[in-house]
């Protein structure tokens, strides 16, 4: 048994949308959060979640940090 996929660097500067299908591709087990950079969210680890930040400010909205579980 194979150890699940946990963090998707090959997907910053990707389109958010193009990054979210990528993740839930890999892991449908998790739920993607798709976060605006700089916007505030709530701290704690949660091993069902992925968020992806992205820069809200350029069209394409490029994903700007690795995303990983957590």
């Amino acid at each position: 048994m194979s150890t699940p996929k946990t963090s998707w660097p090959e997907v910053v500067g990707w389109p958010a949308s193009a990054a979210v299908t990528q993740i839930n591709s890999d892991r449908p087990d998790v739920a993607i959060e798709v976060v605006p950079n700089g916007t505030n969210v709530a701290p704690g680890y949660n091993a069902s979640r992925v968020r992806v930040y992205f820069d809200a400010g350029d069209a394409t909205g490029p994903v700007l940090y690795t995303p990983v579980v957590g």
